[in-house]
């Protein structure tokens, strides 16, 4: 029979016949091992937050791209249809998903949040970029990259009213640094006409950024970039027919291959990956694995625009690096 204790924990009481063999009682599951349980439970937590890195991790590698991908693109477009195109192809897809998952429509009170997301990274940041991709080079365009983690770090202590730990704050500031004189340096130390271009990219997109990764964690992270391309698809459809009867179309296999990356790549999957990483791990942890991006794009330079590699890269890789791990392991 049963009966409760005093904690309300139902609790088995056994009843022996006289002459019966008198033997152990299974212990309750949740009281077997209470080490082992609670093991269980951690990693049951870490899980989470191990996928989380793991899937911004692979939102930053897509991220890495976008620049040499552009300029491929570039071959074939002008700077206002490829954007415009990029955005459009990128809207189809995501509204084929959201079609065949029948996603119902966002609520009214996340619309004003997707309405960043797409002036921010869908609009804002490949515009900007793009532009700026004319007149600089691709190491160059990286300087906004570097600072992109602090500054998505800082809207996003702003908007959500959290704040990170000093030790936090020390590790991405140097991060950045180390980010920002790298890419002065090895361009030469002076800044191209490109720069405001380059430094409005960067706060459009950390607050998109911001804005998105606050709501990935109330909705799938697929379905906000998605719904935020779709928001732009009938301003993006017709500024792709306007800007292609302007701009010439001289097409190329880089710039088809360029377009397909930025659309496909960059601006689908590597925002879905990017935003559920996000919401797993937090914002501005998350932002910080970005401090590793624009190595990885001077790697992409070197192999696909015959860019060469400064010899200061290996030494900076290392300490990019060691500011990630810390502002990781530092209490947000």
């Amino acid at each position: 029979m049963r009966t409760q204790d005093s904690a309300t924990t139902p609790t088995t009481i056994a009843v022996i016949a006289p002459g019966s063999p008198r033997t152990a009682a299974p212990a309750a599951a949740g009281t077997v091992s209470g080490t082992g349980t609670a093991g269980s439970r951690n990693r049951a937590a870490a899980d989470p937050r191990t996928r989380g890195t793991l899937l911004a991790g692979l939102g930053v590698l897509s991220f890495s791209l976008t620049f040499p991908s552009t300029v491929w693109g570039l071959e074939s477009f002008g700077p206002w249809s490829l954007v415009a195109v990029r955005s459009t192809l990128a809207a189809l897809v995501a509204g084929a998903f959201l079609l065949a998952g029948r996603v119902p429509l966002p609520e009214r009170r996340h619309r004003a949040g997707l309405a960043v997301v797409a002036c921010g990274v869908v609009i804002g940041f490949p515009l900007l970029t793009t532009l700026a991709l004319q007149t600089s080079t691709t190491s160059h365009a990286a300087v906004v990259v570097g600072l992109l983690p602090l500054t998505t770090a800082t809207f996003a202590a702003v908007r959500t009213g959290r704040r990170p730990s000093r030790t936090f704050w020390i590790a991405a500031v140097s991060g950045a640094v180390v980010v920002l004189g790298f890419t002065l340096q090895q361009s030469g130390g002076s800044f191209s006409t490109g720069d405001l271009y380059l430094f409005g990219a960067l706060l459009v997109c950390a607050a998109g950024y911001t804005e998105g990764g606050r709501l990935a964690a109330v909705m799938p992270g697929w379905q906000v970039i998605g719904w935020a391309l779709v928001l732009c698809l009938p301003l993006m459809a017709v500024a792709s027919a306007v800007s292609l009867s302007f701009e010439p179309v001289h097409l190329t296999a880089h710039g088809v291959i360029g377009l397909a990356w930025v659309a496909l790549g960059s601006t689908f999957f590597g925002l879905y990956v990017w935003y559920r990483g996000m919401a797993a791990v937090g914002i501005p942890k998350a932002s910080q694995l970005q401090l590793a991006q624009p190595l990885l794009t001077l790697v992409w330079s070197v192999a696909l625009l015959d860019e060469t590699l400064p010899l200061a890269a290996p030494v900076a890789a290392v300490a990019v690096l060691v500011c990630i791990a810390v502002t990781q392991r530092a209490k947000s």
